[in-house]
Order: structure tokens, then sequence, then C-alpha cells
């Protein structure tokens, strides 16, 4: 469940009954999504809790609406204190009526006078392809709902993507790490890379050193405004055998015969 804002202020202190419609608070919830629906889209029903208005008294808060005893109609109270420097005349707002100068006879026995309640709403969100993290999505009028008529607050919803065991992201393109055998790297190959939708046919040439990059076009992240896709890059990884049997140590042992390394590095100095 995500952070809920504005229940302090209905629920806690003072009865806040202003005569204007004011806007109901904005919320915010945090989804966590796996890397696969972020990248093709996907459609969650999440569970929000907010203030709605009260079904009891349709947000009136109750009946018999009259001026406020306690401050006469005016929205204030004030008050003196004798100090060692004088007499101070301080007003406040009312605590009885919010400021309105009105004050409800008959409050609403089920949400006290406030005109809304605590509730919990399951809301469906569709989750457009090729959202990042930390993207927010907009949802109008499911927030919390406004005092006297005022109109509902908004919900955000935050979107948070889960890291993927073979691919990095970076705006619309992805990356992933290949590794292959020194003889493949050597001698050439065809690799199977994993995509998104499938596995692609890479071609690596002979000789190809470790750290080389293969793009794949197209085969990235759909871009989140735009019907174009990025692309993936498949870096290849040499990996330098361990634990060599008999045979295979002797072959290098001629591979190395053949090889002119020693007058590579003469290049160095």
């Amino acid at each position: 469940m995500g952070d809920l804002f504005g229940f302090g202020g209905a629920f806690g202190g003072r009865q806040q009954r202003k005569s204007a419609p004011r806007r109901g608070s904005d919320l915010r919830f945090d989804l966590n999504i796996p890397f696969e629906e972020a990248a093709f889209g996907t459609e969650r029903t999440i569970e929000v809790e907010r203030l709605e208005q009260c079904g009891e008294c349709k947000g009136a808060g109750g009946s018999g609406e009259e001026t406020c005893y306690q401050c006469k109609g005016s929205g204030v109270t004030g008050k003196t204190q004798r100090t060692p420097f004088g007499i101070f005349s301080t007003q406040t707002t009312c605590g009885k009526c919010g400021g309105s100068g009105r004050a409800i006879r008959n409050p609403c026995k089920k949400c006290g006078g406030l005109g809304i309640v605590r509730a919990r709403k399951k809301i469906k969100v569709k989750i457009p392809a090729g959202i990042d993290n930390g993207n927010h999505l907009r949802l109008g009028g499911e927030g919390n709902s406004g005092a006297k008529g005022g109109p509902a607050g908004d919900l955000f919803v935050v979107v948070f993507v889960e890291p993927h065991k073979l691919f990095k992201r970076d705006g619309v393109d992805i990356f992933t790490e290949m590794p292959i055998s020194f003889s493949e790297a050597a001698l050439g190959t065809k690799l199977d890379v994993p995509t998104l939708d499938g596995a692609a046919t890479v071609k690596i040439p002979p000789g190809t050193q470790s750290g080389t990059i293969f793009r794949l076009k197209g085969k990235g992240i759909r871009q989140l405004r735009g019907n174009g896709y990025g692309d993936l890059y498949a870096k290849v990884i040499v990996e330098t055998p361990r634990g060599m049997s008999r045979k295979q140590r002797e072959l290098f042992e001629e591979i190395k015969k053949e090889e002119n390394m020693r007058e590579e590095r003469k290049r160095f100095f």
C-alpha cells in the first residue's frame, strides 16, 4: 500500500466545516511490477484507502445548520490574557465551526458531522508499455473526496520496476552479456541471444575479442510515447577455460607454439 495523505486533517483534532467547497487531497500509491510488464504493459488492480463522501448524509454532515453558538457566527473566538507587559487579546479560528460561522445541530452519526468517511476501494490501473522505473500515472478524481461538494483529489501511482536477471535498461535500450568459449571466439560461431520476445541468432565472426558488443536493432523497449522501439546490445564475454583435461592442455600447448604473442608484447616497450 502506498503513502496516503490527508487523513490527519479530517479525523484528528478540530472538526472543519468551512462553507466554501474544498478540493480533496491527492493520494500516492507505490506499485512494484516485473521488468517484462514494464516492457510490454499490463493491467493491475490495486486497493487504496481514502476518504469518500458519507453515504448516510450525502456529504452534508447532518441536518439543522444554524449559526454557531460558540463564535456567534463570526468564525473566530477571542482570548484575553493579562501579562506583566499589559493585556493581550488574540483571535483564533473557531474550533466548533472551523471558521464558517455555521454549525450543524444534528451531526450525522456515521461520519460525525464531517460529511466524509474512510473507505477502501479497488481500482484498475492500466500500465502502458515502456513505462520506466519512477514514472507515475495520474488517475483523476480517485483521491480523497472533497468537502462541501468540492471535487475529489487525484491518485498518483508511482511505478517501481524490479531488476531483471539478464537485462539492464537505459531508456528504451537494454543491455545483456553473453559468455562464449575461447574456441568459439577464435573460430567464430552462431549464438542464440535472449531477447524480450524470444531468442535471436547472432553471427560471431572469427577472432572476436572479449567485450565486443553486438547490436540487435528494434529488440529493446517500446517508446512510452510513440511506436518505435529501442535496441538490444549484447556484450560478448570470452571465458578462459578452467580445470582443463590433459587433451585440452596439449591442444593449447600446440596453439601456444603457433602464437606470436611475445613479439606482440615487445611493441609495448
